[in-house]
């Protein structure tokens, strides 16, 4: 299979498309999680348990994937079990730890609420070859390693916003 013609793009024009993308990508993160009566810390929770399918994740193992503390993850937890999305179990080879598994019956609404929007994707990934589509999933993969050193970095204090208004041409100027 050959790739289609594309328009070219410079870096800036890429980021630029990015930015648009990750705007409308929290616009409607908040949408759904809004429509399934969460919040969108407690919906990206649970689509990590989601995704993990058959091996639970640890309490902790999330807390990491989402960059939150355990304290937050436990509130979130509270929060999945209570609206009844989640569960905790006993993890069988530590008692002192517990996984985290989807109710099928949720997890049955959150995937009627996102699969025509994964078919869309999946119909746009059609356009292009294999070896284009590895291109575009090696640079999902890096990006977010990229996303979450950035956050380490914002957390820490090390990016304090300057005063005054945004430079124009920038994300929000």
């Amino acid at each position: 299979m050959q790739g289609k013609p594309r328009p070219a793009a410079t870096a800036a024009e890429a980021l630029s498309r990015m930015d648009q993308f990750v705007a409308l990508g929290i616009v409607g993160q908040q949408e759904v999680a809004q429509r399934l009566g969460l919040n969108v810390t407690d919906l990206t929770c649970l689509g990590h348990v989601l995704g993990a399918g058959e091996t639970p994740l640890a309490a902790g193992d999330l807390a990491e994937l989402v960059d939150l503390t355990t304290g937050a993850v436990t509130g979130v937890l509270n929060r999945l079990e209570k609206a009844g999305y989640a569960r905790r179990r006993p993890d069988p080879a530590d008692r002192r730890r517990v996984r985290v598994v989807a109710e099928p019956a949720a997890a049955a609404r959150v995937f009627a609420v996102y699969q025509p929007f994964y078919d869309r994707l999946g119909a746009l990934f059609a356009d292009y070859t294999p070896d284009e589509t590895a291109v575009i999933a090696d640079f999902f993969e890096r990006a977010a390693a990229e996303v979450r050193a950035h956050c380490a970095q914002v957390r820490s204090g090390e990016l304090d916003a300057p005063a005054g208004p945004p430079p124009a041409g920038t994300m929000g100027g």
